[in-house]
């Protein structure tokens, strides 16, 4: 059998796109709608809040940070594919004076303009984070997750029934 050339590279380019952002900790699956609203109101996001996704895939996160919440947000994606994926989905939205997204690891991107995080990632990628977060973030900058709490922090709130985390930095649910 003769496999077309252009056919051999699209699956060389979803193989090494699907396996690169399993290597880095931020395999996609998309964040159920329903729960992207209920991460952002429990992070009561607002106009003032600049919305960080660290691993924004298809940018559902941030357009309904901007269309619904009013923030401006930024979407940090390592995945090619789903970084030209989104980048035409807000250019489409006409979200482009709002909303964007930066190529690269989050692991190696400044993060010290966010007031809100927004993480759907593995447990063991929001360990290796706590301390990026502890040393980048602003006193009070709220990181909110889905699915996979972080070990160790307690959450200021949590919706145990949608599995979703509220974290500030500098406060425990108790200060």
């Amino acid at each position: 059998m003769h496999w077309p050339p252009l056919l051999i590279g699209v699956v060389l380019v979803v193989g090494v796109s699907f396996l690169w952002t399993q290597a880095i900790g931020a395999a996609w699956a998309p964040t159920p709608m329903r729960k992207v609203r209920r991460m952002l109101s429990m992070a009561k996001v607002n106009s003032k809040d600049i919305v960080y996704d660290l691993g924004s895939g298809d940018g559902r996160i941030l357009i309904t940070a901007v269309r619904e919440f009013g923030a401006r947000s930024v979407g940090i994606e390592a995945d090619p594919l789903r970084l030209i994926f989104s980048r035409i989905l807000i250019k489409l939205l006409r979200l482009g004076g709002q909303a964007r997204v930066i190529w690269g690891n989050f692991y190696n991107k400044k993060l010290s303009e966010a007031t809100v995080i927004t993480v759907f990632l593995f447990g063991s990628t929001n360990a290796r984070l706590k301390e990026k977060f502890e040393r980048e973030l602003k006193p009070r900058t709220r990181i909110v997750s889905y699915h996979w709490p972080f070990e160790g922090w307690s959450p200021v709130e949590a919706d145990e029934e949608e599995e979703v985390y509220l974290y500030q930095i500098g406060k425990g649910p108790d200060e």
